[in-house]
């Protein structure tokens, strides 16, 4: 995620901010079911937008936004049913920041750490109900994108709830939700839920070197498996050195219970270096899905795979506690090859 406060905390390495994306790739159910809702004239006031990080569910809600705020759609081949011109003068306040009639609520910014806030806080989730108690600047429609939903904390889930509970008139909420299944059933039970899908690997590698300027075939096969399929999470893992670092990683865990000292240091301080956060956002997700292949390959063959899944589990748990306690980087990352290592002797054993 983005360190810039200027950018954003819902923008990923190497995309634009969702808010300046205007093609959508893979979704085209999806946009269908709700653009009939929205000209059926009994739009539901809350959308749960699902699905894995960067298969473009962001992408999806800022498409939605645009038409509810009354951007003129544009037909043409391929476009989508949601799809608007980025000179739409709507659009164009969009991408600005500055139309009243749109309220977005992410991690705020931490000026004392200079950094995103590890959560949602309640203080900003209780701009959602100020914010729908006023009236649309033309008399329209206001439009509330929660990026995302996850980032909540308790307070400030229960804060968005009395929203939900009492629908604003002319006013929708879109909630992006990476694991639905963490929001309290209260706030689910409220939401219409749109799951997006992503495309296949193959489809996902060819889109890559159409659009996303990954210029070989090996590049952008190799982005795309390692995102699942997912766009967006594969043009940025592309465009931030991701598909190299995760090789890197692979290479350490492979060698289990021999791996040196020398070695995990010298990627520790690759990956903790000042500036260097979205890549150390890449280290740990490479890092994740080492360990839960080093337990499905161990499973397969009748062995233990029980120490791999609890190392996973505990990365799980460093990365939220480095995040939310603003843990040393680099002991965090040490830390974090160090159940690695530990997770191959006891399999081992």
């Amino acid at each position: 995620m983005s360190t810039d406060p200027d950018i954003g905390s819902d923008v990923q390495p190497g995309c634009l901010a969702p808010r300046e994306r205007y093609d959508l790739f893979g979704h085209e159910a999806a946009e269908t079911a709700f653009a009939n809702a929205w000209s059926s004239g009994r739009l539901h006031h809350a959308w749960m937008i699902t699905g894995p990080r960067g298969v473009g569910k962001a992408s999806f809600a800022w498409r939605a936004a645009r038409r509810v705020l009354g951007a003129e759609p544009v037909s043409a081949d391929g476009a989508g049913a949601l799809a608007t011109s980025p000179n739409d003068p709507v659009c164009k306040l969009l991408e600005a920041q500055a139309c009243p009639d749109l309220l977005l609520l992410r991690r705020p910014w931490d000026d004392k750490r200079k950094r995103w806030r590890a959560e949602i806080t309640v203080e900003e989730a209780r701009r959602a109900p100020h914010f729908f108690e006023m009236s649309s600047g033309g008399g329209g429609w206001r439009v509330c994108i929660v990026d995302c939903a996850d980032d909540m904390n308790t307070n400030a889930a229960n804060a968005l709830l009395k929203t939900l509970e009492e629908p604003p008139k002319r006013g929708v909420l879109f909630l992006v939700t990476h694991t639905p299944g963490r929001l309290p059933a209260t706030i689910r039970s409220r939401c219409r839920r749109l799951d997006l899908r992503p495309p296949s690997v193959a489809d996902t590698a060819a889109w890559l070197q159409k659009s996303g300027g990954v210029t070989t075939e090996a590049e952008a096969m190799a982005a795309s498996e390692l995102a699942h399929g997912a766009p967006g999470r594969a043009l940025s893992l592309s465009v931030a050195g991701g598909v190299g670092l995760a090789r890197d990683v692979d290479t350490i865990v492979s060698k289990g219970a021999i791996a040196n000292e020398a070695e995990m240091r010298r990627l520790a301080e690759r990956v903790s270096a000042k500036g260097k956060e979205d890549l150390r956002s890449l280290f740990y997700e490479a890092l994740a899905n080492a360990m839960r292949k080093q337990a499905r390959s161990l499973a397969g063959h009748g062995g233990d795979s029980e120490p791999w899944l609890n190392a996973w589990r505990d990365l799980n748990r460093l990365v939220r506690d480095s995040d939310a306690l603003y843990l040393d980087a680099k002991q965090s990352a040490l830390a974090a090859l160090g159940l690695a290592r530990d997770a191959a002797r006891k399999a081992k054993a």
